[in-house]
């Protein structure tokens, strides 16, 4: 059983979602919780949030025992760019583009795999 939890408009960097990401893909979510609140990035209390959710979507939505679940997936998509400008010399004018993130956190039962 795969159970799903998003978190949409995030207003980190995919790039650095990916990176915190990386590190609990595929762990089970008590050693990934426990990563996550060592782990010294901005990026970790959305994803800890998310873990969360997606952890109570499988005890409430599934009657899933939360000892035996495992990060089976975790992605960060893009989400739109807010677009600002910076004045500078000469009357000119750059772009900083703010990304945003759509993280998604699947977590599976660890007995069904196995079987």
């Amino acid at each position: 059983m795969k159970v799903k939890a998003h978190s949409r408009y995030v207003r980190q960097s995919p790039f650095k979602v990916r990176r915190v990401l990386d590190l609990v893909r595929g762990l089970p979510v008590t050693e990934a919780e426990h990563v996550l609140r060592l782990t010294q990035r901005g990026a970790t209390e959305v994803i800890a949030k998310t873990l969360q959710s997606a952890i109570a979507n499988a005890e409430h939505n599934h009657a899933l025992d939360a000892e035996e679940l495992y990060i089976s997936e975790a992605y960060a998509d893009e989400g739109p760019t807010l677009r600002r400008f910076r004045p500078r010399a000469r009357g000119r004018a750059t772009r900083i583009d703010k990304r945003t993130s759509h993280i998604t956190i699947v977590v599976s039962d660890m007995n069904e795999e196995v079987n």
